[in-house]
This record gives C-alpha cells, structure tokens and sequence, in this order.
C-alpha cells in the first residue's frame, strides 16, 4: 500500500517555480544570479540541482527553502506561495513541510544524537504531548541512519560522517514532505559521501519524502530521478527518468 501512495504521489507538484529572478546589489552594479527559471517537482522525487560555482543552485535552493526571496517570479511550496508571506508564516511552512541538511552540520554541541535528532520535534506542539511516540520515531530514525551505539555520543566525539547522519535524522524528525541538502557530502571522503547517499535514497524510497539536492557531485546526479543543470543562472537540462 506505501508504495503505491508514493507511487501515485509522483503525479503530485509539491515545488514550482515560475519566471524566478534573482539579483543582488553588489555596489554600483547588481549580480544577476538567477534568470528567469521555471521547472517543478513533484511529490517523492530525488532530485538534484547540479551546476558550477556561481550557477544559481545555492540561489534556488535558499528560494525553495524561503531562506531567500525571488526578486520577481513565483515560488510556490505544497500548494502556498511565499511571496507575500509573513515571518511567522515562513517559520511554520519550514517546520511542517522542510527539512534542511547542511555542509555545516549545525548540530547543537550539547546535545547528544538522540537529543539533537529529537531537538525539531520539542519545537512541535503536536508531539509534545507525547512523549512515547517521539521516543520511539527517533529510536527508529537514529537506527536507520546507523547510529545506535552512538546515541549517547555529542558531536564533537563523532565523526564527519557520524555527524551528516545525525543531520539526516534531524531533517526527517518531523515527517518533512521535502527535505533540502545543500552539497551534503561536500565535506565528506568519497566512501562516506557514497554511503550517504545511498542512506538518503533508501530514505527515501522508504518515506516518500522529496529530497533537492544542490551539488556537484556527480554521485548524486547519477542517482537522481531528476536532474535539472545551471549555468550563469539559467536551466540548461531538465530531465526526469521514466518511473517504473
């Protein structure tokens, strides 16, 4: 039955984007970084944005998660376009439909991996009320990502790959319908980087849940269902592979 749902979830748009620009001052001149991109994504997708320094990947990326505003054209996420949004309504669509991964990490140090995995969820008054069933989501999400003989461990005594895995289990915490990982094994050796990929896909193919990548790792192009290329801020391939 899962698989059915992600199955008809694919004919689903949960990402568009329509004519989107984006242009930053830079002194007496402005830097047109994205230039009239329109493409969208639908539910389930594992989807990479690949492109040189300098593309616009980054760009859209911080557009889709509205850690950045289009200077014009629409960006519309699960059905809602930000434009136009308040900070309040920002910060609720980030915490019930995105999950962010970043090159950083940006874990919290005094937090062990179960406490910095379950750290989201503290935030959602949905789940505060019930402690069993969080306790036993972030059980499962910290034995997916393989650290289970390292919950009780912070940050600082993990290693880089440890600490990505964490991040992944922090961005699915929620139950996100997408999650947005900005070069995520860009700070990673190739075996480890390889081994999270393959995690997030089983992710997921497991969950259903949209994963946007923005990288230049070609690992994670050749595993895309995906791919939409940039170069000087306009699309120059977008291609989805046929859906068996």
């Amino acid at each position: 039955m899962q698989g059915a749902n992600i199955l008809e979830a694919h004919n689903q748009t949960i990402v568009s984007l329509e004519d989107v620009h984006k242009i930053y001052p830079l002194g007496k001149t402005e830097v047109h970084a994205v230039k009239g991109v329109s493409f969208s994504i639908t539910k389930g997708e594992f989807i990479s944005i690949a492109g040189p320094s300098g593309s616009g990947k980054s760009t859209i990326l911080n557009m889709i998660g509205c850690i950045d505003t289009p200077t014009s054209g629409t960006v519309t996420i699960n059905n809602t376009k930000t434009s136009g949004m308040n900070d309040n309504e920002i910060t609720r669509l980030r915490h019930q439909t995105l999950g962010f991964i970043f090159q950083s990490f940006n874990l919290i140090p005094v937090l062990n991996v179960f406490e910095n995995i379950e750290f989201p969820l503290l935030l959602d008054n949905k789940t505060k009320g019930n402690k069993k069933e969080r306790q036993e989501w972030i059980d499962y999400l910290v034995a997916e990502v393989g650290l289970e003989q390292w919950r009780h461990h912070k940050p600082a005594e993990l290693s880089g790959g440890q600490r990505q895995r964490v991040a992944i289990g922090r961005a699915l915490a929620t139950k996100p319908l997408i999650v947005l990982a900005d070069e995520p094994t860009a700070n990673l050796d190739s075996a480890t980087g390889e081994a999270i990929i393959e995690l997030m896909k089983k992710m997921n193919q497991d969950v259903g849940t949209t994963f946007i990548f923005s990288t230049h790792d070609q690992s994670i192009v050749d595993i895309a269902d995906h791919v939409i290329r940039l170069r000087d801020g306009l699309i120059t391939h977008n291609d989805r592979k046929s859906q068996e």
